[in-house]
C-alpha cells in the first residue's frame, strides 16, 4: 500500500482507511503498509505506527503485514515491537541497506528481531535497493526459526529464487514474489503468492492470476497464462519511474486519491503520465474482457 499524503506532506489518514477497506473488499489476502511502496524511508517512527494503527482500526478480516525493517538492528526491533502492539499480524523485514553487512551480521540481524518479537516475519530480499543479497546459506539458517515464515523474492534472479524454494521446502517457510512481472514463474517454481504493487489498482485480477495457479483453487494454468500476458504491460508500466511514483499517479487517476509525495520523491513526468493514462485504458479493457 502507498501512503497517501496531503499537499503539505502530512498523512491523509482518511484516504488511507478508504484504500484499506477497498482492498479488503476486493478479496486480497493481506495488506502491506509502510514498505518501500509506502515511502517508509520518509516516515518518522511515530508516523509508521500511526499508519499501522489507522489500518488496523478498519481492517478485521485479513492480516496486516507491516514493514518494520531498518539498517539498524536496534531500530528494527523497536519498530517491530511497536508495529505488533499497533495491530500488525506479521512483519515484512527488508535486509539492512547501505551498510551492507556480511552474512554473519545479516543472519544475526534477522535472528535478533525474530527472538525479540513473537509474530510471523517475512524477510525481504531486494538487492537493487539494499546493495546486497541475503545469501542462500543465510536464508536456509533463518528458515529454521519458528517466527521467520516467509521470504519476499525481489532479486529478479529466478535461478537463485529456485534455490531458495528448493532448499527450504522442509521448513515452515514460504516464498512469495516481490516483483509483479515474475509472479507467474515464481508460482510455477513453488512460490505461494505475491506482495504486489499492481494489486493497488487491479486487486481482483492479481488475485485471479495467483489463484489460477495455486493448488486448492481453480488450478487453471491457461487462465493464469492469459491473465499474465494481458497484465504484463501494467506490471512493467508501473515501474516506468521509481516506485511508488507510477502507482500513486495511477491511483490518483483511477480513484481520485492524492498524488503527493515527500521529497526526495516527486510527481511523475508529463510524458510518463500519458503512459499511465494509456495503461489505465488497457486495464479497463482487461477488466471488461476477463
Amino acid at each position: 500500500m502507498p501512503t497517501p499524503f496531503f499537499n503539505d506532506g502530512s498523512i491523509d489518514f482518511d484516504q488511507l482507511q478508504s484504500d484499506a477497506k477497498r482492498l479488503e473488499s476486493s478479496g486480497v489476502d493481506g495488506l502491506v503498509p509502510v514498505g518501500s511502496t509506502g515511502e517508509s524511508a520518509t516516515l518518522t517512527p511515530d508516523e509508521h505506527i500511526e499508519v499501522v494503527e489507522t489500518i488496523s482500526d478498519v481492517v478485521k478480516e485479513i492480516p496486516i503485514i507491516a514493514g518494520s525493517g531498518s539498517n539498524s538492528t536496534r531500530e528494527a526491533v523497536i519498530l517491530s515491537r511497536r508495529s505488533a502492539d499497533a495491530g500488525a499480524d506479521a512483519l515484512l523485514l527488508i535486509s539492512p541497506y547501505y551498510n551492507k553487512p556480511e552474512p554473519a551480521g545479516m543472519e544475526s540481524h534477522f535472528l535478533t528481531i525474530a527472538d525479540s518479537v513473537d509474530i510471523p516475519q517475512i524477510i525481504y530480499n531486494v538487492p537493487s535497493r539494499t546493495g546486497r543479497d541475503i545469501e542462500l546459506k543465510t536464508t536456509k539458517a533463518l528458515a529454521s526459526h519458528e517466527n521467520i515464515v516467509g521470504y519476499k523474492a525481489a532479486s529478479g534472479n529466478l535461478s537463485f529464487i529456485t534455490d531458495v524454494i528448493e532448499s527450504t521446502r522442509n521448513e515452515n517457510f514460504q516464498v512469495v514474489s516481490g516483483d509483479d512481472e515474475l509472479t507467474l514463474p515464481i508460482l510455477c517454481l513453488g512460490g505461494v503468492g505475491v506482495i504486489s504493487v499492481a494489486a493497488n489498482i487491479a486487486p481482483e485480477l492479481v488475485c485471479d492470476l495467483v489463484r489460477s495457479i495455486l493448488p486448492g483453487h481453480s488450478h487453471d494454468f491457461n487462465r493464469a497464462l492469459k491473465l499474465n500476458r494481458k497484465l504484463l504491460p501494467i506490471f512493467r508500466g508501473l515501474f516506468i519511474e521509481s516506485n511508488p511514483i507510477p502507482i500513486k499517479e495511477a491511483m490518483s487517476i483511477k480513484y481520485n486519491s492524492p498524488p503527493f509525495f515527500r521529497l526526495p520523491m516527486s510527481r511523475i513526468s508529463i510524458p510518463n503520465r500519458e503512459t499511465i493514462l494509456n495503461l489505465l485504458d488497457v486495464l479497463d479493457k482487461i477488466e471488461k474482457d476477463i
